[in-house]
């Protein structure tokens, strides 16, 4: 995840050139948009602040941050957000203890929606203010009794939240035993197996404690965070739903035990076989891309299916990550953000198994070679039926400007305009004065918070606020948006396969909360229409196979589907 140096000055120079000589960094290329998000935190009553806890030893927990979620807890109608937090760190810790929540500074918190669309404090009433240092969220409704239940990743230990459907929360890690062990990041529920229960899977970054090493310069004595191939690799842990609250570990039966340094995780079906395939990004090594087998187990394809290094054969610092059809041609495509001087990695699937490295062709190299992502979601933010791209950025190393003037440790969001499928333009000058606030952002949700038609943005920053970013984009375009309840299948409807037509074309997508980076989204699936009012056809292909169609729905509407077992094959 961390800088490789380029080896003299002439060279840093060389990159620097090479973007601003890029074509669409040409004046010429002037972006257009109507698109426009607004900080809206203080008006709606979120008041949040990240502890990092950064001590002078520069443990690396310390820089990685804490993720967000959106979701509706209490089935009012309305998304609610939950906020991850660190815990206190000694400087320096002292060896066998961990960080721990001794004030209410550390709590992770819980914003409930009101009416009025502001924000109340529920965290002590909901019993949600956590243990240990929290990283990554994950929501998903294991035990399909209709409220949504909550995983709360941390390093040491993770917590699974029950929602007992009265607006609190019982932690049952214990009695489910998904407590696990080591640093865990994101996390992500899928049905992997198709049985109607949602399983868990839960990523580690890599074999690290507080027995840190000393990384810096030498030379005036400049302490940093050490670079992560000093640190061994782990696996992933995979918790399959037994169902009445139990989970088994199943990783290595699952085949989903290869040792890697795993920070984002989304899921697809990339190859249309009816089965959800996994995607994981790794920092500094080869990325993985899980092909479920079918039968309960996985084969990882990322070198054979060619999305597992850049477009030169190089590994690079895999981060946030989405797994989403964004040319519209019905083949779930990989986006990974990654390090300064790596450029983001767009993968387009080809339908034949395989993936291009297309960063060059679309305008994704230009415009990211100088600039470090960590979560993102591909989503159509104007509501013109083609996804675009929001990126939340940071430099992880907060002394990077010493060694490297030309980069940045804050950094302003990125907004990319999706130009129908063949390239990205960077609207995020004309998009509203967020992208002018340089941040520490790492974690980075998205969903429907006033159901409007547009979606909003919730960003968590290293040590520092939540912001909520309200889409106040007026393009007159429609929308639709679908809440699946599944009945064989998961009650989420996670992972479940929705295609829509207008007389415009088709467009795809997949149920899921996971993607990004340590966050959940909005589960709700949404469509931009354009300029179309209605929509010819929805087609569904529910996890447990069935096929249910829609016709003649009409835009600009929240559509509850519930899934029909009269169309059972």
């Amino acid at each position: 995840m961390f800088l490789r140096r380029c080896g003299s000055k002439f060279l840093r120079a060389l990159v620097v050139c090479a973007v601003l000589l890029a074509p669409s960094a040409r004046a010429q290329d002037k972006p257009q948009s109507s698109a426009l998000f607004v900080d809206a935190t203080s008006q709606l009553g979120i008041s949040f602040k990240q502890q990092a806890s950064p001590t002078s030893k520069k443990y690396l927990l310390e820089t990685m941050g804490s993720g967000v979620a959106l979701f509706d807890y209490d089935n009012d109608g309305r998304l609610d957000i939950f906020l991850a937090n660190g815990a206190r760190i000694d400087d320096p810790m002292p060896k066998g203890t961990a960080p721990r929540k001794d004030g209410s500074k550390y709590w992770n918190r819980l914003y409930h929606q009101k009416s009025d669309g502001t924000f109340e404090d529920v965290t002590e009433k909901a019993g949600l203010a956590g243990v240990g240092y929290s990283t990554g969220v994950a929501v998903g409704d294991y035990d399909n009794d209709g409220y949504e239940d909550l995983f709360v990743a941390g390093f040491g230990r993770s917590t699974l939240y029950h929602n007992n459907g009265d607006g609190t929360f019982t932690d049952v890690t214990t009695q489910a035993q998904v407590g696990g062990s080591g640093w865990a990041t994101s996390a992500a529920w899928v049905d992997y197996d198709n049985d109607g229960l949602l399983d868990l899977i839960v990523l580690r970054y890599m074999q690290w404690d507080f027995d840190d090493i000393e990384c810096g310069l030498q030379a005036g004595g400049i302490r940093s965070y050490c670079h992560p191939d000093l640190f061994k690799p782990v696996s992933m842990m995979v918790y399959h739903n037994d169902g009445k609250g139990k989970f088994t570990e199943v990783a290595y039966k699952a085949g989903l035990d290869k040792p890697g340094k795993e920070l984002g995780i989304a899921i697809a079906d990339y190859d249309h076989d009816g089965w959800m395939d996994i995607l994981v990004a790794n920092d500094s090594m080869p990325e993985f891309l899980f092909h479920n087998r079918k039968d309960g187990t996985f084969e990882e394809v990322g070198l054979t299916s060619g999305m597992a290094l850049d477009g030169s054969g190089a590994t690079f610092a895999g981060m946030g990550v989405d797994f989403a059809d964004y040319d519209n041609d019905g083949w779930a495509d990989i986006f990974i953000t990654d390090l300064a001087n790596q450029r983001y990695a767009l993968y387009k699937n080809g339908g034949d198994g395989n993936f291009e490295y297309v960063s060059n062709p679309a305008g994704l190299s230009a415009v990211t070679l100088l600039h470090s992502g960590w979560g993102t979601r591909f989503f159509d933010f104007d509501n013109s039926s083609w996804k675009g791209l929001f990126i939340v950025q940071s430099h992880v190393m907060d002394t990077i400007e010493i060694n490297e003037p030309h980069l940045h440790y804050k950094e302003p969001p990125l907004l990319l305009r999706n130009d129908r499928g063949k390239r990205f333009q960077d609207i995020s000058a004309i998009a509203g004065d967020v992208f002018h606030q340089s941040w520490v952002a790492r974690g980075l949700a998205i969903g429907d918070l006033n159901n409007d038609g547009s979606i909003d943005a919730v960003v968590t920053t290293n040590d520092g606020p939540a912001y909520v970013l309200m889409n106040r984009s007026s393009t007159g375009n429609h929308w639709v948006t679908l809440n699946l309840v599944g009945v064989k299948s998961n009650r989420d409807g996670i992972g479940a396969q929705v295609k829509l037509s207008t007389e415009a074309g088709d467009q795809y997508a997949t149920a899921t909360t996971a993607s990004s980076y340590q966050s959940s989204s909005d589960k709700r699936v949404h469509f931009g229409l354009g300029s179309a009012q209605s929509v010819k056809t929805i087609e569904i292909r529910w996890p447990s196979g069935i096929i249910q169609k829609l016709s003649g729905v009409k835009a600009d509407q929240i559509l509850t589907v519930k899934e029909s077992i009269s169309t059972a094959p």
